[in-house]
């Protein structure tokens, strides 16, 4: 069985992505992928990491999570998807990195499903965006102290996965920026349960809908019904024309409120950003999903 795990990250679709698959799920049955309510796994797979700790699974530990887990459903392709896979927002930043127990539990959950092949899925975001929402429940001193210790500069996306890409070599990793999700959402859907490119999701332009006007939405969806054979590549391109004329600006916009965290500050993390994410290309094995 392929078994496909949406790790977050944290702050990046506020359970869009679980809603906009549990609305798929029906279909996603027909073709043999299994989309369980997280009240069936996030717990056991929870107890099962804390198991694990310095252990082998036992023998039946996979069959046991398994039944669990599809409760007599029969399936080829499993998605499980929570954004506390690599620990609660507190253990997002440690040691100087990004998710520093990513790789431990990445391996801990192919020692689980040793029988079947896992995948990796997850959204990241720009640190400028990231880290304020990360450390928000930490006092003023506790944030100023991780700041100071970790310099918001050296964390960077493509260390977290070179981390666990070394961890599992030849696991298939697929990763998008969040600030993109609108545009390609329907592909990053598809890419969790394996489709085909070009075939049809309900909700595919959810998040569209969202930073656009209701006038931006109904022309768009027109211009869709009068050119019914553009390609995935082609109606990316038009939403990104649309928001471009019908965006509502006040929703593309974020509040950052952290000690020191002034305007140049968010230019020169951004910077560093966009360059990492370059960097994530060059990763083995590594998809990127782009506008």
């Amino acid at each position: 069985m392929q078994v496909v795990f949406h790790t977050g990250a944290h702050y990046t679709d506020d359970g869009r992505l679980l809603k906009c698959l549990l609305n798929n799920k029906d279909d996603f049955r027909k073709r043999n992928v299994a989309v369980p309510g997280p009240g069936k796994y996030r717990t056991l797979l929870k107890d099962a990491f804390a198991a694990l700790d310095g252990t082998v699974p036992a023998a039946d530990a996979r069959n046991v999570l398994v039944d669990a887990i599809l409760d007599d459903e029969t399936a080829d392709r499993l998605i499980l998807t929570n954004e506390h896979f690599f620990g609660s927002p507190r253990f997002a930043l440690g040691n100087g990195q990004l998710y520093p127990l990513a790789a431990e539990r990445m391996r801990h959950l192919d020692q689980l499903f040793d029988s079947d092949r896992i995948e990796l899925c997850m959204a990241v975001c720009n640190p400028a965006t990231f880290l304020p929402k990360a450390l928000d429940r930490a006092s003023a001193e506790q944030q100023a102290q991780l700041l100071a210790a970790t310099p918001p500069q050296s964390l960077l996306w493509s260390e977290l996965f070179t981390r666990i890409r070394h961890a599992l070599p030849e696991m298939p990793i697929t990763i998008w920026c969040n600030e993109d999700t609108p545009v390609i959402w329907p592909e990053v859907i598809r890419a969790l349960a394996g489709l085909e490119p070009g075939e049809k999701i309900n909700g595919g332009f959810d998040l569209l809908r969202e930073i656009m006007s209701r006038e931006g939405m109904r022309r768009f969806r027109a211009y869709l019904r009068d050119h019914p054979n553009l390609t995935d590549t082609q109606k990316k391109r038009v939403m990104i024309a649309f928001l471009d004329k019908y965006a509502l600006a006040e929703k593309l916009e974020e509040e950052l409120d952290l000690p020191g965290w002034t305007g140049d500050l968010v230019e020169e993390l951004t910077e560093i950003y966009d360059n990492d994410i370059a960097r994530l290309t060059e990763i083995p094995g590594l998809r990127l999903i782009t506008p």
